[in-house]
């Protein structure tokens, strides 16, 4: 069983993925050898320094029986608990939704992949299964920058990458400098999730990059493809503007799934995308497929046209630059602080990430500090992008007669005028 491990966690959170996961062998790569010395496994190698461990040429690797319901991978993924869930993947869920993603958008051998998405973050949306298994040649890419973006579409001929909406706002940034015509005109397909960027975003990938937007939404819980936005031809007579407001939608079910909304609105999915289960938390396993359906978190408006909406998260979660951030940990580590009586952590819309974290903060009595202090609090006792941007200080947090915080009545003056409460 693989568990990718997401590299800009702390030590002590890479070490609680690798306890309870129970994995025996840890790979480390070269840039955090001395961040992740204390991080123990029974078998612990650094890339690149791992020659001795490759079996000689002409030895064949042991027989494994086929078992399409056995895990195949443990994705640790930021939801409604403090801590990471491990979310069982099995080989069945990996190749359907390596099939059904690559027959949506187009993927044949003529392609070249440029891997913008990391590939821990629910599997690289399992494109390095669907692009494997077509031939595609892939282009790997360290860090995100804009412009090496650009140039790796001119270089290698990219025609095809995933990416979060900040990626994508990186790349239109860099295209404003470039010099000469725009790589990848009329044959680059760009796929977006994690939350659908502005309409004018999806007008500009078009019109300034000539390049195909395609919406998607999913989740690591359904590995993760669960709907497709393409331009369809009915759609090619409307001016930009119309087209990219049909585009931002969240897409129509993809090959194999089933959607639907419960009276309170969240959507719910029927597939062979969904996962088997929580690692070693059964009571979490019960719940997420309650009544044979698994329930998304989000909530959402399906159209007379099948397409689906997202609207809103149930979910405390918050999803920035494409990463999950739980708000119950970020309220967790700020709980920690002393001058810290009260706090309430929301997403707030972000051009450049989406969503952003804001943290709502009620002191206690004679206690001070600053909006700086209780940021740099958070980025020394979690990884730096689950910190606040911003922290708003308030007297009281407004609650139920129960005592309980409506989060969306939190939420809702940063997001007025936004249309939906995700971004």
């Amino acid at each position: 069983m693989l568990v990718p491990v997401n590299f800009r966690l702390r030590p002590d959170e890479v070490s609680y993925i690798v306890e309870h996961s129970g994995a025996r062998v840890l790979y480390v790569d070269p840039e955090l050898e001395e961040a992740l010395a204390g991080v123990e496994a029974e078998h612990k190698f650094v890339l690149g320094k791992d020659d001795d461990l490759y079996a000689p040429e002409g030895v064949e690797p042991r027989e494994w029986e086929p078992d399409e319901a056995a895990t195949a991978c443990i994705n640790y993924t930021s939801g409604t608990t403090a801590r990471p869930k491990g979310v069982q993947i099995t080989h069945r869920n990996i190749w359907v939704n390596a099939v059904t993603f690559g027959m949506h958008t187009g993927v044949t051998d003529r392609d070249v992949y440029l891997h913008t998405l990391p590939m821990f973050h629910a599997n690289g949306w399992g494109m390095p299964y669907a692009m494997t298994g077509l031939g595609v040649p892939q282009v790997v890419l360290r860090k995100i920058d804009g412009a090496e973006i650009l140039r790796r579409v001119e270089n290698h001929g990219v025609t095809v990458m995933c990416a979060a909406p900040a990626v994508v706002a990186s790349v239109l940034a860099a295209a404003a400098d470039w010099d000469g015509e725009i790589p990848g005109r009329d044959t680059v397909r760009i796929i977006c999730a994690g939350a659908p960027p502005p309409t004018k975003t999806i007008v500009r990938v078009r019109e300034e990059l000539g390049w195909e937007f395609i919406q998607i939404y999913g989740l690591t819980e359904t590995s993760p493809l669960l709907t497709i936005n393409r331009t369809r031809a009915e759609w090619d007579d409307l001016s930009a503007e119309d087209r990219a407001a049909k585009l931002v939608r969240a897409g129509a079910p993809a090959l194999g799934v089933r959607l639907t909304t419960d009276a309170e609105g969240e959507v719910l999915a029927r597939s062979n995308v969904v996962l088997e289960g929580y690692w070693a938390q059964p009571e979490e396993s019960t719940t997420a497929p309650a009544g044979g359906w698994f329930h998304t978190g989000d909530g959402g408006v399906i159209g007379d046209d099948g397409y689906l909406t997202i609207s809103d998260r149930k979910k405390d979660v918050i999803i920035t630059g494409g990463e999950n951030v739980s708000s119950i940990e970020v309220e967790d580590v700020l709980f920690s602080h002393p001058a810290v009586a009260e706090v309430a952590v929301i997403g707030v819309p972000s051009e450049k990430w989406g969503e952003t974290i804001k943290a709502l903060v009620v002191l206690a009595p004679g206690e001070q500090v600053d909006e700086a202090q209780l940021i740099a609090w958070c980025k020394d006792k979690a990884a730096g992008y689950k910190a606040p941007t911003s922290i708003e200080f308030r007297d009281e947090l407004a609650r139920t007669a129960t005592g309980k915080l409506q989060k969306f009545k939190l939420r809702q003056p940063y997001w007025d005028g936004q249309g939906r409460q995700v971004n």
